[in-house]
């Protein structure tokens, strides 16, 4: 222990030193020497990829190295590749391999195969002497550690400098093509790739901006969070109180302390280390990038001039770590954000790992959707870090064959792993009956500035809102999404007073704009959709004034109303099925709502895929901290407390089996989803037929919900019917219970909580009840004696219920 850290602080105390003078940070990290290059090709299970998409290396792996020397190339280098087992376990001398590159045969490379057991790969490329290869062997047997940690740092320093290549290419490059978009597109740039950003330079003018976001080019490197670096040990443990000051020292302040600058420091260390009289060891970066159409080519790059004289230069090259894949860990910036398939240069943005903008481990991405026939439809993705996210290519797309929104997932591959990656909202342009909320419109009566929301499935498709008053010109209007399904939208009145006033509304993709009346207000019924299963016996009815609605017909079923749920700017009206027969799923057909004033409206509905069922098995529930709770014991098995995980079983009914990606809505007393369990998150297939879900009500639900819970499964974009679960009870915590001597004084029971009693007794037949005050905030209650230990309590949210509550000796002291 002593030793390590020992080491840290040599380590730490060596980039002090090469913090102190301004002349040092220039030459901590330059790496701008071109040396020659690799082609290095990767054969795992019959598939080969370029060395530039293989995150990592896995034992069994064939290697197929060649050094690119150009062809008047006079000195002779020899190729040698090694494998690493850990920084205490030398490896055996059949773990190095050699290629003499000058002769014929060499000139054709060579091919090794990862040894199982093996942790690390190293190349070098030493001048050509006699006992070179054996010299070479003995070096990295005698010392595997510090080989090993050559190997590690050299590889994050490769991925940390990839990302700083990507960032000073496109600020070049857009400086040279379209420089007033440095404003726009640094932030964007730095969060892809996880880049230290100076807001101060987009202040400057338009020609200084470039110069001054590349200043201190090797510092801007920031952790990234998907790779280690040195950073993490040196602010860890016994040394994180040092490098805290450290970070408050002005240069380090200044973004000069980064895990690059780290890194590569730590290099020269081991480097320095390892030297003999005879060889020298260069620290190489192999970098490729991504304008390499093949990915198999890498270029050196060195950080000192290579001597051919004693100490001769060997030149290191670190490979991908042999691990099992890392999935980089890819999330959207802002998951409830939606998007428009049809918007040009569509655009999902994302963060959290730069090394998917700036290599090419991430490949054949593709946004995957499901159809409303149940075909999956595959877009090409490609990452442009210049815009902040994952580009779409939607050209090929055809919006009829999806519903109003549908939830796609980024699938590709991860060098040679499959890789899944997060989900986004995509909404398809389609006309559109936007509703306004009856409110704003009765304020736009009183003229002024009123913000207009108008709710429609379509938000993330809006490209512009025009504001049309009478018989005035129309104007453009400023509107924002203020949910994925609601605009508002500011219409500048001033004193006018309009009795005529609409909207019109363009959408991406959609040749006519939507227009929305908003002046005269209508106060008459109006429908927007028809939600018909098939299989089912209900519907659902939304739109407007719809307890005027007196039946529907749909082909040949007939629906009655029902139950009328308002959503504040939109109605929905359930609907039971009377007789006839329901088209079958995926039948397009004419809804015909019926009106009490004899109007009838007309509804275009597709018949939509069955609902998937499940039922009931069983439910329990358990507190992982029950003190206080105990005592008291549930009369009916359909309550379940607060506080407490609740954990049931359901088993597939329709389809008969679960395919493993469904996820299951707990709802609320008010009919609010209050929670989504996913097989991440909650839900665990026992197998095909039985899923276990489990609530943990004390981190889902607020202190304050009570009453009637039901769930639901969900199958892709359709759920199924609502089912009872629960009756949600909140429970007081019980502590112990005095009595006096005299039997006709009440006992003292002390407690928290004790509002949520409604009344207590001795007897369950409450012939005595003892009745909790409205509002009492007291920390011990009245109650009657107990008899035989016992008391009888109900609930405030459920006082039908009689519950027992049984007291411990030492609870009923006296």
């Amino acid at each position: 222990m002593m030793t390590r850290l020992a080491l840290l602080f040599a380590l730490l105390f060596a980039l002090l030193l090469a913090l102190a003078p301004a002349a040092a940070l220039a030459d901590a990290a330059p790496f701008d020497l071109a040396g020659p290059g690799l082609e290095i090709k990767v054969t795992r299970a019959g598939a080969t990829l370029p060395i530039a998409q293989a995150p990592n290396l896995e034992p069994g792996d064939q290697l197929w190295i060649k050094a690119d020397l150009p062809p008047g190339q006079s000195a002779h280098y020899l190729l040698v590749a090694a494998f690493l087992r850990g920084a205490t376990n030398p490896p055996p001398k059949s773990w190095f391999s050699k290629s003499s590159t000058w002769d014929k045969k060499g000139a054709g490379g060579m091919t090794v195969t990862v040894p199982q057991g093996a942790q690390q790969a190293l190349l070098f490329l030493a001048p050509e002497t006699g006992g070179d290869f054996g010299t070479l062997v003995n070096a990295v047997r005698s010392r595997p550690g510090a080989f090993v940690r050559a190997s590690q740092d050299l590889h994050q320093a490769t991925l940390d400098r990839s990302r700083l290549d990507a960032f000073l290419a496109a600020i070049r490059r857009i400086n040279e093509t379209e420089p007033t978009r440095l404003k726009d597109a640094s932030p964007l740039l730095a969060r892809s790739l996880t880049i230290k950003l100076d807001a101060d330079c987009l202040q400057k003018t338009t020609e200084l901006q470039a110069p001054c976001l590349v200043q201190g080019r090797d510092s801007l490197v920031l952790n990234d969070g998907h790779t280690n670096s040195m950073v993490q040990t040196l602010t860890s443990g016994q040394t994180a109180d040092l490098v805290q000051q450290l970070s408050y020292t002005p240069r380090a302040g200044a973004g000069y302390y980064s895990p690059y600058v780290t890194s590569v420091m730590d290099i020269a260390h081991i480097m320095d280390s390892i030297r003999t009289a005879h060889y020298q060891y260069i620290p190489t970066l192999a970098t490729s990038t991504l304008a390499n159409a093949r990915g198999d080519q890498l270029a050196l790059l060195l950080n000192a001039p290579p001597s051919f004289q004693d100490p001769k230069s060997v030149l290191v090259v670190a490979l991908p770590e042999v691990e099992p894949p890392d999935p980089p860990p890819l999330h959207p910036v802002d998951e409830h954000e939606a998007y428009c398939a049809q918007k040009p240069g569509l655009i999902l943005a994302v963060e959290g790992a730069p090394l998917v903008f700036s290599t090419r481990y991430a490949h054949d991405l593709t946004l995957r959707l499901t159809a409303k026939d149940g075909h999956a439809v595959d877009l090409p993705v490609k990452a442009d870090p210049e815009k902040g996210g994952l580009a779409v290519d939607t050209s090929g797309l055809d919006p009829n064959r999806f519903g109003d929104a549908v939830q796609a997932t980024l699938v590709g591959h991860w060098g040679f792993a499959a890789y899944k990656g997060p989900q986004f909202t995509i909404q398809m342009a389609k006309p559109q009956r936007w509703q306004p909320q009856h409110d704003d419109q009765q304020a736009l009566l009183a003229g002024g500035d009123v913000a207009v929301h108008l709710r429609g499935p379509g938000a993330a498709c809006v490209e512009s809102v025009t504001l049309k008053p009478g018989a005035a010109k129309p104007r453009p209007v400023a509107w924002t999404a203020s949910s994925p399904d609601e605009l508002t939208v500011k219409a500048p009145l001033g004193r006018a007073r309009l009795a005529s006033l609409s909207l019109a509304v363009k959408q991406y993709g959609v040749a006519q704009p939507d227009d929305v009346k908003l002046l005269p207000a209508d106060p008459q019924g109006r429908v927007d959709s028809l939600e018909v299963h098939a299989g089912d016996t209900t519907g659902v009815l939304k739109g407007f004034q719809l307890a005027q609605v007196t039946g529907v017909t749909l082909g040949g079923a007939h629906f009655s109303p029902g139950a009328l749920a308002s959503g504040g700017a939109e109605e929905e009206l359930s609907l039971k099925a009377e007789g006839g027969v329901l088209p079958a799923a995926g039948e397009a057909v004419e809804a015909i709502v019926a009106f009490e004033d004899g109007r009838t409206s007309n509804l275009d509905v597709t018949v939509a895929a069955p609902r998937p069922s499940v039922s009931l098995i069983e439910k329990s529930f358990h507190f992982d901290d029950p003190a206080g709770f105990e005592a008291i014991q549930l009369a009916d098995k359909d309550l379940a407390p607060l506080g407490s995980k609740l954990t049931f079983s359901l088993r597939a009914e329709a389809p008969a089996s679960f395919r493993g990606d469904e996820k299951v809505e707990v709802g609320g007393p008010d009919g609010r989803t209050l929670a989504t369990l996913t097989p991440a998150s909650g839900l665990v297939f026992a197998d095909s037929q039985v899923a276990i879900a489990t609530v943990d009500t004390a981190k889902m639900f607020n202190a304050s919900t009570a009453g009637p819970l039901r769930f639901r499964i969900l199958r892709g974009d359709t759920p199924g019917g609502w089912t009872p679960l629960a009756t949600l009870v909140r429970l007081p915590r019980l502590g112990a219970i005095k009595c006096p001597p005299d039997p006709k004084k009440p006992c003292a029971l002390a407690g928290s909580d004790l509002f949520l009693i409604d009344a207590v007794a001795n007897t369950p037949d409450f012939r005595t009840p003892t009745a909790v005050p409205e509002g009492f905030t007291g920390s011990s209650l009245d109650t009657p004696r107990p008899a035989a230990g016992k008391l009888y309590m109900k609930l405030h949210d459920d006082p039908a219920v009689v519950n027992v509550v049984t007291l411990t000796p030492a609870e009923r002291a006296r």
